[in-house]
């Protein structure tokens, strides 16, 4: 028999329960309450696309060293679902604990000797207290909460503090709140000793905020000027729409005369919304769009009329499970080619890479001026993970100095002095023409905008010699590009070591608590991040200075690998996939594990490392 588990702040507990169930807000009310005493965690929703009936997960890692990433394996698992009983008993690490409601007595084939069973009869206790059906279901949850409070060391206060806040002015609602918290913690001191795992106050957390993704990006939006988004609701980006539209109300609403200074339109598809955020884009708007991977399948048109006519637009790309409806409420990193290459013809657009909210804030401040400056559309490529989940980060700083760049705009006083307008002339060898906004001037500096070919005069043209100076200036701006999108980050090896790694985005965390195991088993690799496209050179000279990248992503046909084989004409035979795309977020055990099994075999050229479930 393997000794229960003991652990201070370091451990993952994961909730299994029924969606619909109301169990959403008691798990994030356990998990806030842990940030509370100053212990980091990190906390991830596993859900179904049902409204009701099918299994939901909660998982909650407890990190004071700061792991954000998923770790993989459960010590504790709060078993409120009969229908997945059996896979989540499963899930548990040795010695670790199984809590459930013990109302109804189980047979002894359903447990694990090698694991500590905690039985706590929610249901009686509900059922003694509360003659309602539907408040004996909501209020079970937080049972169970105040029980694993008084398990786990969990301060009374703090919870009671959190529902104060959450129900702030609905007094009674506090009150049957906190004497439900009450009733399991009360049992579980009566009547059971605490687990061997322990929450024990810290000061880990510091400064930092516990936000999600989509919300990150939705105030980097406001941030970064825009005025304009037209969007229609799909998973899992919709909330990004939501908290830019909450923002645009608090700050973006003239405080004198009430009016809004922003315009935001819930339109009939996703055609028509990228449809209004190039014509905006075109008026001067800083305007965008926030979809998944299905709404990318239909914009293909409006955006090679982006590219083609060089119109600024942002799109935030939050990735899910596909192809057609595939998984909409998991996640995946299974856009990037369809992003990169999108609408058809040679076409080719830049792409931001965020790990974090953090970065969704940087970058999504940082994607109007990239729109602006190049003239095109912009991709922010989140994921279900990092768009709907909330992470603890670090506060976004913004420089108060800091000024838009609206790029090459030729101005009246330009226009006037004489100066010469060719809408798409390169006139200084960077593939990035002079553009005029409407109106600019009452007889200089207009053009017919068009999505057929046309010479540098935007007059139209099908000459063949004048189409390739045309798409081979497109290439020049993307190559300029290259020095305007984020740089990719190193991590070195502490050792100097033939083999690399190249990742991105939420795979990130995950990533970095791999790569520490892999050293500590003698096993070393410079890393590299990959945070925008086109490819800085920086990639092909990593890839050149070793004889073996892994390269590890969250989709199942190596799309990030793809594109660099692509566009930067490395020998595919050095890249080695390792792929994780099951649409939950990938864990460091997962990591380690796929890259130390490839390092074993010496001779391994290329393999594809696969997870169907954890």
């Amino acid at each position: 028999m393997p000794k229960p588990l003991e652990a201070v702040n370091d451990f993952v507990v994961k909730f299994a329960n029924v969606n619909g169930s109301g169990s959403a807000s008691a798990n994030g009310l356990f998990a806030k309450s842990i940030l509370r005493m100053g212990v980091p965690v990190a906390a991830r929703n596993i859900f179904p696309s049902n409204i009701q009936g099918l299994p939901t997960w909660f998982e909650v890692r407890v990190t004071e060293a700061g792991r954000l990433g998923r770790r993989g394996g459960v010590d504790l698992m709060v078993a409120m679902n009969p229908q997945t009983w059996d896979r989540d008993v499963a899930e548990i690490e040795p010695g670790g604990y199984l809590f459930y409601d013990s109302t109804k007595p189980m047979p002894p084939s359903k447990f694990r000797a090698d694991v500590g069973v905690v039985g706590v009869p929610l249901t009686a206790i509900c059922n003694a207290a509360y003659s309602i059906p539907r408040e004996r279901q909501l209020f079970k949850n937080i049972v169970y909460v105040g029980a694993l409070s008084g398990l786990l060391g969990i301060e009374a206060a703090v919870l009671e503090q959190l529902l104060a806040e959450q129900f702030e002015g609905r007094e009674r609602l506090i009150k049957t709140n906190v004497e439900a918290l009450h009733m399991g913690r009360s049992h579980v001191d009566e009547h059971m000793s605490k687990l061997g795992l322990q929450v024990r106050r810290s000061s880990e957390v510091r400064d930092r905020i516990f936000v999600d993704g989509n919300t990150a990006a939705g105030l980097g939006a406001v941030y970064g000027g825009a005025t304009v988004c037209a969007w229609y609701p799909i998973t899992p980006s919709t909330s990004l729409a939501e908290a830019f539209t909450g923002f645009c109300e608090d700050y973006r609403t003239d405080p004198e005369t009430g009016r809004a200074r922003y315009a935001i339109v819930q339109a009939e598809d996703e055609i028509a919304s990228i449809g209004m955020v190039v014509g905006a884009g075109w008026n001067g708007a800083r305007a965008f769009t926030c979809t998944s991977g299905p709404g990318v399948s239909l914009m293909q048109e409006f955006i090679g009329l982006s590219y083609f006519a060089e119109i600024p637009a942002v799109i935030f790309d939050v990735q899910r499970g596909g192809p057609s409806t595939g998984m909409p409420t998991r996640t995946q990193q299974a856009d990037l080619i369809g992003a990169a290459y999108a609408s058809h013809g040679d076409t080719k657009h830049p792409m931001l890479l965020p790990a974090d909210p953090g970065e969704c804030f940087e970058m999504g401040t940082l994607a109007f001026d990239l729109a602006d400056r190049l003239q095109t559309t912009v991709f922010v490529m989140l994921d279900l993970d990092i768009g709907m989940n909330e992470w603890l980060t670090e506060p976004f700083a913004w420089d108060e100095i800091r000024k838009l760049d609206r790029g090459t705009v030729m101005t009246f006083d330009e226009l006037e002095a004489g100066r010469d307008f060719g809408r798409y002339l390169d006139v200084d060898g960077d593939g990035i023409p002079f553009r005029t906004y409407p109106g600019v001037h009452p007889t200089k500096g207009g053009y017919f905008t068009r999505g057929t070919s046309r010479n540098p005069y935007a007059r139209y043209s099908e000459e063949g010699s004048v189409y390739v100076d045309n798409v081979q200036r497109l290439l020049r701006k993307f190559e300029t590009a290259k020095g305007l999108v984020p740089a990719p980050v190193v991590r070195p090896a502490r050792r100097p070591t033939r083999d690399g790694v190249i990742y991105y985005g939420s795979t990130t965390p995950s990533m970095h608590e791999a790569l520490d195991a892999l050293e500590a088993q003698g096993r070393d690799l410079d890393a590299l991040r990959v945070r925008g496209f086109p490819f800085a050179d920086e990639i092909e000279a990593f890839i050149a200075a070793h004889e073996r990248v892994f390269v590890v992503e969250q989709n199942r046909d190596a799309q990030l690998r793809m594109l660099i084989v692509n566009e930067c004409g490395v020998d595919p035979a050095k890249l080695v996939r390792v792929l994780h795309y099951d649409g939950t977020p990938i864990t460091a055990r997962f990591i380690a594990g796929a890259i130390g099994a490839l390092m074993e075999g010496a001779h391994v050229a290329d393999a594809a490392i696969t997870e169907a479930a954890e």
